[in-house]
């Protein structure tokens, strides 16, 4: 990536400036914008977060609001409450307090000398969300969001549950890491001697989000809460939707653009949860610049032609050979009107005999069944992937031989697709409590199998995620799902090939017993992309940012991720280690280490050996000052509960300053 260090605005920057809200709570602020600012007031841009701006997030801010700045912006990045240097404690994810404190700092920022009155957000995950959550709230001054890798459906494209299955690969790990988080405390830098109050208190009060996340396990108000999609007509500001296909968060994207009514665009390229402009896997793209043009647009007013090009802009992969990490991948972009777009029409493939993905539909002769095998996931990708080494399915001809597999004959020509592959079934189980799930795999020539898309179904979930009901045992029951959209090119010789078990273990927490699956007839419907309307691709710049924060590396960090099985007991393990080294900051003199460890283990043909460990540690160390929380936390379950237990240590230099545990016992309801 380009680095820039010159600007057509001389940038000033205010470290540390106080919001103070109504209720007294103070947020800590870090702001850049062009020296002349409070004599020609310019638009502002807010990134609202709880990651702390002074180290969690200092490294990526550095080369983004900089940038924009130096380009006619005050960029403010916000500390939420409870996180970083300011007051009081994050008690969840995306509450209607947070949603308030934030139309605080709208008005706050709106009545600022340097500001026009006019302000976008923007941000990547938790910043995309509350973007597209607080445009819901229509504030005045707010008149454009930028929304990366988020959700307009917190039940069905979040950590927690996916298809009404409760996702065992990201849930508990997310909620250790933010359970450690959230407990470290402020930097006496900025908020002096109260630092260790500050500390003290959020150790004392911060939850284990874990706990709530699984106290509702039905669609209920606790989800709808913060899901525009309750509401399309809430929005009614400028959104450009943006994401990779191999994040987890991309299904939103199409959804975003056919159900909200104002101005919009989408783009979705090869990246995972990444900013477009670092994007992992490549091509990266000139983001920052894309963005001043949608700024440019809506807040100063200038026509920069953002508007008059296509809707949707897709990078379409091709196949690939599977690795568990891609630099980049193939492909080409495309461009589409509108969305839904008339150039996507579906294409059907029916389940036959012999395991043969078939163009025209026959019954079943021979209807196959399986128990599954609790370990055949292990060789899956994270649910939500970083671009991280490991993040990626490595070749699943192993799992496919352990599930029930139909594949098509291979391709005669390129064929592109593009959109939510859909899969029909009729099927039986044995037990009132199951799930399905459903790989979308690439068959290359030489037999090797590259995991496209997979989505899965909670069986008492099938009429609904608000009212489960128990599963007609070993009566056909129809049952019809998306996968995880794609965009894709099957390449001549390469061939689909879809594969269904009743566990997906560690990506989705098993059911209570083993279920026998029967699959009596089905189709997996494609989103066939013909050329249609012959568009240009889009043409994006190369990406370029600001200067990098000046940091030094003192230790260099290191990802681990390992899986085993004892041939002896049948144990299988997963164990994936994070280790981000130690940083120190040059200007501030502050130094972090940051370390986590996710453990997975089961125990094939018993569903309730299933266990989920975390572990992790944050460290913060300036001259004489130095801290560290650690915490563990574990998951289990028996056929009629869950168990969870936290556990939480803080260490001012060598001493423990204090001690939480958290045990919780919380009835399974139908998951």
């Amino acid at each position: 990536m380009r680095i820039v260090t010159h600007f057509p605005h001389e940038i000033v920057e205010l470290e540390n400036e106080w919001i103070v809200l109504a209720d007294g709570t103070r947020l800590a602020a870090r702001i850049w914008m062009p020296r002349e600012a409070r004599e020609r007031p310019v638009p502002a841009l807010l990134e609202y977060l709880p990651y702390r701006k002074n180290d969690g997030t200092a490294v990526r801010d550095s080369i983004r609001h900089p940038y924009l700045a130096g380009h006619g912006y005050a960029a403010v990045r916000v500390d939420m409450r409870g996180s970083g240097d300011s007051d009081g404690i994050l008690l969840d994810e995306y509450l209607p307090q947070e949603q308030a404190d934030a139309l605080e700092i709208l008005e706050w920022i709106a009545a600022q000398s340097w500001c026009t009155g006019k302000i976008g957000m923007f941000g990547k995950s938790w910043g995309g969300f509350n973007a597209l959550q607080i445009a819901a709230h229509r504030p005045p001054a707010l008149k454009a969001i930028i929304t990366i890798a988020s959700t307009d459906d917190r039940y069905a494209d979040d950590v927690h549950y996916m298809g009404g299955c409760l996702l065992a690969y990201d849930m508990l790990p997310w909620a250790s890491i933010m359970l450690t988080a959230n407990a470290t405390p402020p930097d006496p830098r900025w908020v002096g001697e109260r630092w260790r109050e500050m500390w003290l208190r959020r150790i004392e009060e911060t939850p284990a989000y874990i706990e709530s996340w699984m106290t509702h396990q039905r669609r209920s108000d606790y989800w709808k809460q913060g899901s525009v999609c309750e509401d399309w007509g809430a929005i009614d500001i400028p959104v450009y939707a943006v994401g990779g296909w191999a994040d987890g968060y991309t299904n939103a994207i199409p959804r975003l653009l056919a159900g909200l009514r104002g101005p919009r665009k989408g783009l979705i390229g090869p990246w995972a949860h990444n900013f477009p402009e670092e994007g992992v896997p490549g091509p990266a793209i000139g983001f920052l610049q894309e963005s001043l043009r949608w700024w440019d647009t809506w807040l100063k007013g200038i026509d920069t032609g953002i508007m008059d090009e296509p809707m949707l802009a897709s990078w379409l992969q091709e196949s690939d050979p599977p690795r568990t990490f891609y630099p980049d991948r193939r492909g080409r972009w495309v461009a589409d009107p509108a969305w839904p777009s008339s150039n996507v029409k579906p294409e059907t493939r029916h389940l036959g005999d012999g395991g043969r993905l078939m163009a025209e539909a026959s019954a079943l002769r021979f209807p196959p069944a399986t128990a599954g095998v609790l370990s055949s996931g292990y060789d899956t990708q994270a649910w939500c992937p970083y671009g991280l080494p490991g993040n990626f399915a490595p070749d699943q001809r192993a799992t496919d031989g352990q599930w029930l597999t139909f594949t098509m004959p291979p391709a005669d020509q390129p064929a592109d697709y593009l959109g939510f592959p859909r899969v029909r079934l009729q099927l039986m189980v044995d037990r009132p409590q199951a799930q399905v799930a459903a790989r979308l795999c690439d068959v290359g020539p030489d037999g090797s199998s590259t995991l496209v898309s997979y989505g899965v179904l909670n069986l008492t979930h099938r009429n609904g995620h608000e009212l489960p009901e128990p599963v007609p045992v070993k009566e056909p029951v129809a049952v019809e799902f998306d996968l995880n959209a794609i965009g894709y090119t099957l390449l001549p010789g390469h061939a689909w090939r879809l594969s269904l078990s009743p566990s997906y273990w560690p990506m989705v927490w098993p059911s209570p017993e083993e279920v026998m699956l029967t699959v009596l007839a089905g189709s997996l419907e494609l989103p066939r992309r013909e050329t249609g309307e012959a568009l240009p691709p889009p043409a994006f710049l190369p990406p370029e940012c600001a200067p990098p924060i000046n940091t030094e590396v003192i230790r260099t960090g290191k990802v681990t991720k390992n899986w085993c099985r004892d041939l002896i007991t049948g144990r299988a393990v997963l164990e994936a280690i994070y280790d981000e080294g130690r940083l120190r900051f040059a200007e501030s003199g502050l130094e972090i280490e940051d370390w986590r460890l996710d453990r997975f283990t089961s125990l094939d043909g018993d569903p309730l050996t299933a266990a989920v460990d975390c572990a992790g540690r944050l460290a913060y160390r300036r001259e004489d000052w130095a801290v560290r929380v650690e915490t563990t936390s574990r998951m289990t379950a028996d056929r009629t509960h869950f168990y969870l237990t936290n556990r939480l240590e803080a260490f001012e230099g060598e001493v423990r300053v204090a001690a939480r545990s958290w045990e919780r016992k919380i009835p399974r309801d139908g998951v």
